[in-house]
Order: structure tokens, then sequence, then C-alpha cells
């Protein structure tokens, strides 16, 4: 198998990618609305989930499933057009 196949690998950048959201909105570099804050969440989140599927690890399925599910919403409304009527 491929190193970046392995499900350690798959983690590892996913929980890097929700760390430099973090810090970065830590640091005021990023606002937790910002479509780049949502977007390291929403890919940081999924390949986090996908990590812990791959392993059978459900818990973090779990919350990184919601944590994933919770950005990619967020993000669809922040990118959705407003509708005026």
């Amino acid at each position: 198998m491929s190193f970046l196949l392995h499900p350690e690998a798959i983690g590892f950048v996913g929980v890097t990618l929700l760390l430099i959201a973090f810090f970065l909105n830590l640091f005021r570099l990023l606002t937790a609305k910002s479509s780049a804050y949502l977007t390291l969440n929403l890919v940081g989140a999924g390949l986090a989930c996908a990590s812990s599927y791959l392993i059978d690890f459900l818990p973090f399925v779990l919350l990184e499933g919601t944590w994933a599910t919770v950005a990619g919403v967020a993000l669809a409304r922040k990118l959705r057009p407003i509708a005026r009527g």
C-alpha cells in the first residue's frame, strides 16, 4: 500500500489541516466565517473521518464526520447566492 493511501498518513494530513485552521483563527489571520477556514475544516475533518473509518475507530468517525458536515453546511450557506425577492 502506498504511504499516501495509508490511514495514518490520511489522518495526519487531515489533522494538520484542522490545526492550521485553528492556529490561523487563533492568531486572527482567518475568521471562523471565512471560506478558507471552513474549507480547511471541511477537508481536514473529512480526511480525519476517512482515516478513522479505515482503522475502524467509530467514535472518531462520528466526531470527524459531524465536524465535516457542519463545516460543509456552513460553507455551502456562505457560497450560496442569496435569493432576493
